[in-house]
């Protein structure tokens, strides 16, 4: 039976609409228990307007309403004129081309509500909950984890609640490695009550990065008031009164700690029951090895969580590399991908990671060497100092990179250029910043509020394209997912660093960053350097034991 609604009164009357509807989906509305009784009953009763009258007495308007699966067959029930009115109070253009799935979507809006009621001319319960649940809903965690970063916390879980209570958890920079540490760590202060655990790192920014962290994940999953201590640079706690929380110390200032008073790191691990180290590759320093060695073997169920991006410490040294994988008993978590030989293929492909796009600078003349220089390159671990500050004053070098980096500021917003030298970083911003260009430089003297302001401009959603050049200060613990290249103007015998490097700029669009990240090395034909880092995942592999 068709009905002429009157237009030009106001809204729509709940019970008009279902009297006036068709009987298939006046039963979607009902449900199909309620039908089955009806048609047991009399088969009349669910035809025609026999029908439309029981759905009137039986659909309660504020809970059909307020369900998303009634709320859009109610919407669907509307004659055209009556959903361009709907329209037009909810706030939907006119020209919309798919009048009923804007109407959907912006009744969904909780806010849209009390228009709806208004609407059909439901009386509101003023009794009757807010909160009426809905039949299904998506819930999101305020700090959740992706399924990989899940399997991997569970994996060190399950390491470090038996002996021998040691791991490290192995993740591409930029997979969210500190993150995913984070659940392991306030899991733990959550079963260990009262309980201490000490994060320890060499530089600040990494401790910066970490400590923000745990104050997000805390105060999303934490289950009591604990203390946050910071004791790196000029931050001073009372670790001796520290009995229940989260130290975040700097190995430097552990050291010296331990050196005033040598048995203060032992009294400290009277209290501490798991230790954390990131930038594991540098735990067997001799200075540092020892403070993780007093704090982690004092008492037997104490545990030991190392974090890296590149578990070796070389690239082709295998004896200095066997004793990292010895500290550590040989025991690795790495992120592990059904279908993928390494997990940098899926973070790429799945946007976690950009994709990195590699190239080089090279420059002919290059760097001029000594027998002595190159008898000490021979032998040295990483390219010398003194040779690194030859390269920084080379013209041809310079003005190599100073054409790399404004060859980049023309497709790209954010750039970091790690310099040879603390010299030729200061040059390079003082030769972009006269030829107009915004850039900073950050090295080790710059004093921390200016670096905090330099940060926070660079950080900025400003469309103007900047450059930051550092020299031996932002290749571990800075992140800015907005950086899309790096240019490379400092040769390295170091996969670890140079891997370290490449991460400042190959943050995903999941995590903030770019589809893209492009990856400029300045290559002298004189000293040793990397092109690409596609093998540095699994370069140390079989020195490690792969936990399952």
């Amino acid at each position: 039976m068709e009905t002429d609604y009157v237009t030009s009164a106001p809204g729509l009357a709940f019970e008009t609409l279902l009297q006036n509807s068709k009987a298939s989906v006046l039963m979607k509305i009902v449900g199909q228990p309620v039908i089955e009784v009806l048609e047991g009953l009399d088969p009349n009763l669910i035809s025609g307007e026999k029908l439309g009258k029981l759905a009137a007495r039986l659909v309660n308007p504020s809970e059909a309403l307020r369900k998303p699966s009634t709320r859009d067959e109610i919407i669907g029930l509307l004659p055209l004129p009556k959903a361009r009115e709907l329209a037009r109070r909810l706030g939907i253009e006119e020209k919309t081309e798919n009048l009923f799935v804007s109407l959907h979507k912006a009744a969904s809006n909780k806010t849209a509500l009390p228009l709806l009621f208004s609407f059909f001319g439901v009386v509101q319960d003023t009794y009757a909950s807010e909160n009426f649940a809905e039949d299904k809903s998506t819930l999101s965690p305020n700090y959740g984890l992706f399924p990989h970063q899940r399997v991997a916390a569970e994996k060190v879980h399950q390491l470090l609640s038996k002996p021998p209570r040691k791991a490290i958890l192995h993740m591409p920079t930029g997979s969210g490695k500190t993150r995913t540490a984070m659940q392991v760590v306030v899991n733990h202060l959550r079963t260990k009550e009262p309980t201490l655990v000490c994060w320890l790192a060499h530089n600040a920014e990494l401790l910066e990065q970490a400590s923000s962290e745990f104050e997000k994940a805390w105060s999303c999953l934490g289950n009591r008031q604990i203390s946050l201590m910071c004791f790196w640079g000029k931050r001073n706690t009372d670790l001796m009164s520290a009995s229940d929380g989260l130290i975040f110390a700097g190995l430097g200032k552990m050291h010296a700690f331990d050196k005033r008073d040598p048995n203060s790191v032992l009294r400290l691990a009277d209290r501490v029951s798991l230790v954390v180290i990131d930038e594991a590759h540098q735990a067997i320093a001799p200075t540092y090895a020892s403070i993780l060695s007093a704090l982690y073997t004092k008492r037997p169920n104490t545990a030991l969580l190392g974090l890296t991006a590149t578990p070796g410490r070389t690239y082709s040294d295998i004896a200095e590399d066997q004793k990292l994988s010895d500290f550590f008993d040989g025991i690795k978590v790495a992120l592990e991908i059904d279908g993928y030989a390494d997990p940098v293929s899926f973070l790429i492909q799945e946007g976690y990671l950009a994709r990195p796009r590699f190239h080089t600078l090279n420059f002919q003349a290059g760097l001029k060497l000594s027998s002595d220089d190159i008898k000490e390159l021979s032998n040295a671990v990483d390219v010398p100092d003194n040779i690194l500050e030859r390269l920084g004053i080379d013209t041809q070098s310079n003005l190599k990179i100073v054409s790399g980096i404004e060859s980049l500021l023309e497709r790209h917003r954010r750039i970091i250029v790690f310099a040879p030298s603390v010299e030729s970083a200061r040059l390079l911003v003082a030769i972009l910043t006269v030829r107009g260009h915004e850039a900073y430089v950050v090295v080790g003297g710059t004093n921390i509020a200016e670096r905090n302001r330099i940060f926070r401009r660079f950080r900025s959603n400003n469309p103007q394209p900047m450059v930051l050049c550092n020299y031996g200060v932002l290749t571990a613990g800075f992140d800015a997912p907005q950086i899309s290249a790096a240019l490379i103007a400092r040769p390295t015998q170091s996969l670890v660093l140079y891997s370290q490097m490449v991460g400042r700029a190959t943050r995903g669009p999941k995590a903030g960053g770019n589809e893209e990240a492009e990856i400029v090395t300045v290559i002298d034909p004189n000293l040793p350097s990397f092109g690409s880092i596609a093998d540095a995942f699994r370069n140390w592999e079989d020195i490690w034991n792969e936990y399952n």
